[in-house]
């Protein structure tokens, strides 16, 4: 057969393969992507992206490319084509359409170490059952009474510990608290208690791995955290067990045996849900993670901006001395939620801690749709990274953003409320993966610096600053010096 008619036969099969190509091509040219660069094959510039820097600041990586491209810019991050949003805008209407335009979507090394059940890389209705339970858990009611009070007690212990004019890490005392706190009303763990203390320690090497490089090899941070979530999984395993066997002692036996760990969250999981052994263990994990980790962060970086504002320090003292007059008028002793209430200047300065330190810089999203803001179009897909520092450091948004200034928070009139930096506060998320540990963390910053400002002054004993690796951290711990105040 001559060559032409081979030419021939093959022709169709040539047109339709050419056909298919433009087609692609064409489908790939209709989305009007932000600009941006895609950096390496395979890495992107996911290295430069997660170079350590301070966390008052969004970093060299992102400075550059905001100037360069905006404040919505296209890249390739943790091996994913991303649209970056610096955007207060976008921001917030990605956290507000939540499973139906956008889905949580953290790297698969983060789902490795903290589990597939946790909250933070749940979707659907299993993260909406999960954040249910802890909703319930730290409801309102719980807040007011019982929760309240736990914070108080756990906050005198670390403080009344300290000794006048001694160096030591406000990092590891503010990881003290709230780890504490946390280990007592999720398994009714005391403080001190060599259980306790094992738990802790684990619990150090576990983060070390969660914000390290997700390399599973012998010696690195992430397989000494992998070793240390299977330690910490067995101790929560045991204390399940144990719990389990006294529901069933209690069952058997007429006479009604006493719980001293009922207010728990592992006995009210047991209680009142259908969760499997592993969905138990994985919650308790990631509440271990969630309600330790960022308020001890939150409180050291108050300890840190604090003694640079000492107009900020006085009218704190101020206000909580009022508190005390008051207690002492009426004959009390232990803070109530009148008293927190009261709080207001102090909430002022939660908020500007939050604001300039960003505990958590930014989120993991992916596009469930093609979605068009702005006239970019944002691919059904690709990973969306809202960054919640940018939009606390734009100078559009917040006037010297990188000044601590916890009166911007106030109405023109000095009252406490909502203002207009209010609207892009964005440190506990939104929609509907809001913090469920959000009042709880105000309450425990709260209770911490009333109990602070008034029985101490402190001082920077060393230099350090607070880096974002990505997770915000003191490379030195944030060693600080303290005194007796006199102010009581």
């Amino acid at each position: 057969m001559p060559d032409c008619q081979h030419l021939f036969l093959f022709l169709p099969s040539i047109l339709s393969l050419i056909l298919f190509f433009i087609l692609i091509k064409r489908k790939q040219r209709r989305y009007n992507l932000p600009p941006g660069n895609m950096g390496w094959p395979f890495l992107g510039e996911t290295i430069g992206y997660l170079r350590p820097y301070s966390a008052t600041s969004v970093g060299e990586f992102m400075h550059q490319h905001i100037s360069r491209y905006g404040n919505i810019y296209k890249s390739n991050l943790f091996g994913e084509k991303t649209i970056v949003s610096a955007d207060a805008g976008l921001n917030k209407f990605i956290l507000q359409n939540e499973g139906r335009l956008f889905e949580c979507n953290y790297p698969r090394s983060i789902g490795g170490i903290l589990g597939k059940w946790s909250m933070l890389v749940l979707v659907g209705d299993m993260h909406r059952d999960m954040r249910n339970i802890s909703l319930n858990f730290l409801s309102n009611a719980r807040l007011r009474t019982h929760l309240l009070r736990e914070v108080e007690k756990h906050t005198l212990l670390v403080l009344t510990s300290w000794k006048e004019e001694c160096v030591f890490s406000a990092q590891d005392e503010a990881k003290k608290f709230t780890f504490n706190l946390m280990a007592k009303n999720i398994m009714s763990m005391d403080p001190a208690h060599p259980e306790t203390e094992q738990l802790k320690k684990e619990y150090v090497t576990f983060m070390k791995g969660v914000v390290s490089a997700p390399l599973n090899l012998p010696g690195t941070a992430y397989r000494k955290a992998l070793q240390s979530r299977s330690t910490i999984l067995k101790c929560i395993e045991r204390k399940m067990e144990e719990r389990i066997g006294k529901m069933k002692e209690g069952k058997q036996n007429p006479v009604p045996v006493p719980v001293p760990e009922e207010d728990d969250l592992l006995e009210w999981v047991l209680n009142h849900s259908n969760l499997s052994a592993e969905q138990i263990l994985d919650l308790i994990l990631s509440l271990l993670f969630a309600g330790h980790e960022t308020s001890s962060v939150a409180i050291t970086l108050a300890i840190y901006f604090l003694p640079a504002s000492p107009m900020v320090i006085q009218q704190l003292r101020e206000e909580h001395l009022e508190i005390v007059r008051a207690k002492k008028q009426s004959g009390e002793a232990e803070l109530n939620w009148d008293d927190y209430k009261k709080m207001e200047f102090t909430q002022c300065v939660i908020n500007e801690t939050l604001r300039l330190g960003n505990v958590v810089r930014f989120l993991h999203r992916k596009a469930l749709k093609d979605v068009r803001y702005k006239g970019y179009d944002i691919p059904c897909g690709w990973k969306v990274l809202p960054v919640i520092a940018a939009v606390h450091l734009d100078p559009s948004l917040f006037d010297h953003p990188q000044h601590f200034n916890p009166w911007r928070w106030q109405q023109n009139n000095g009252s406490h409320g909502l203002t207009a930096a209010s609207n892009n506060l964005m440190a506990f998320g939104g929609g509907s993966r809001l913090c469920a540990g959000t009042e709880l963390a105000k309450v425990e910053m709260a209770v911490f610096i009333h109990h602070l400002v008034l029985n101490y002054q402190w001082e920077l004993a060393d230099t350090d600053e607070a880096f974002a690796f990505p997770f915000v951290d003191f490379p030195k711990g944030l060693p600080i010096r303290v005194f007796k105040s006199l102010t009581i």
